[in-house]
């Protein structure tokens, strides 16, 4: 099953997909501004990844695609814990030309509807570095989240500490943003 926004899709990673996957893991630009630490990686690595991907993991990546350009990006629902009903979610969109345009408040949204309406979560949370000052945008201003917490000094780039902002959101204030924007009226 595609989870079907209004301007995005987001599927199952495929193998096509691990070239360009891959460019993006090892471009520093894109590093830089997501959390975690990652080392330069091998097109094996991408490969090993890619074949430990399950349906039965309760973590779930996709390929955010659009009708036009193909593959824009990667979304993700991780950490599920069924018997609290939350998560954690992030997303990434690979290529600068792509930022900007609703890819990424579409992707959030459909992440949420799919989340909350279809595998009954009760909240999502991400975490975004204090300077990612799009994203906590994207995230705060159109989405509806809300920073709840930081983790002080709690990543390390280009030889400073940075904070990272717990960004959290529940179900009931996305059920209130899609009605009060109407953000599905128009789409099935």
């Amino acid at each position: 099953m595609n989870i079907q926004g209004k301007y995005v899709k987001l599927r199952a990673i495929e193998a096509e997909d691990l070239k360009l996957l891959h460019k993006w893991s090892n471009d520093p630009e894109i590093n830089y501004v997501l959390g975690g630490w990652h080392f330069p990686s091998s097109m094996q690595d991408q490969m090993k990844w890619f074949s430990n991907q399950s349906l039965s993991s309760n973590s779930q990546r996709f390929s955010i695609e659009t009708e036009d350009l193909g593959l824009i990006g990667m979304a993700n629902i991780t950490d599920i814990n069924w018997k609290d009903r939350n998560a954690i979610h992030g997303m990434l969109l690979g290529d600068k030309e792509t930022r900007g345009k609703g890819y990424g408040v579409d992707t959030i949204m459909s992440v949420m509807r799919y989340a909350f309406e279809e595998l009954g979560l009760e909240r999502l949370d991400t975490t975004i570095i204090e300077y990612n000052t799009p994203s906590i945008n994207v995230y705060t201003k159109k989405c509806g989240w809300t920073i709840e917490g930081i983790k002080k000094n709690y990543c390390f780039r280009k030889n400073k500490f940075w904070n990272m902002l717990v960004l959290g959101i529940h179900k009931d204030d996305y059920f209130e943003l899609a009605e009060t924007t109407k953000y599905w009226e128009n789409v099935k």
